[in-house]
């Protein structure tokens, strides 16, 4: 009786080992109907959007820091962060006895082709405009667009991951 039921647990444990993979090309084939049959009841779909560079406007982002000059200070300690959903937070003082800090809070646009970096404000105040550099420096213009006066070295923000130390002094 043993001899007899010897070939059919060896063929049953044969058929047991053998089913995933049956399952798996199963599963395989059903992927693959599936597939065929999107790709044929939507022939309008184009799907080369999909190999596109992603939108480097999504990917330019950080925390600039930077001392600049100002008429009727001795100079404005900033710190802008661009924010990956194009929101951004800009925090100035002034290099005065106080120590008080003014927010602005708004949306950025970034063009690649004039190498410009646009803040706008939520409340009522300046758009303001950077040039970038490179990805770590950004260089403020003026309210047209164009190169502030002086030396533009002076006009600098960096990002915080391109300098050494995050502290502006302010003299």
């Amino acid at each position: 009786m043993i001899k007899i039921n010897l070939p059919l647990m060896f063929f049953s444990t044969l058929l047991f080992a053998h089913q995933p993979a049956l399952a798996l090309s199963d599963m395989q084939m059903q992927e693959k109907v599936l597939k065929t049959r999107e790709s044929t009841s939507q022939p309008h779909m184009d799907h080369s959007a999909h190999d596109k560079a992603p939108d480097q406007s999504q990917t330019f982002h950080g925390v600039f820091y930077g001392f600049l000059p100002c008429d009727d200070c001795d100079g404005l300690k900033m710190t802008l962060s661009l924010k990956q959903n194009n929101n951004y937070l800009l925090v100035s003082q002034y290099a005065k006895e106080s120590s008080r800090e003014f927010y602005e809070k708004g949306k950025y646009t970034w063009d690649e082709k004039t190498r410009t970096v646009v803040l706008t404000p939520r409340k009522d105040a300046a758009i303001r405009q950077f040039r970038i550099e490179d990805e770590g420096t950004l260089v403020q213009l003026d309210s047209k667009g164009a190169p502030m006066p002086g030396n533009q070295e002076s006009y600098t923000l960096r990002r915080s991951d391109t300098v050494k130390s995050r502290q502006v002094h302010i003299h």
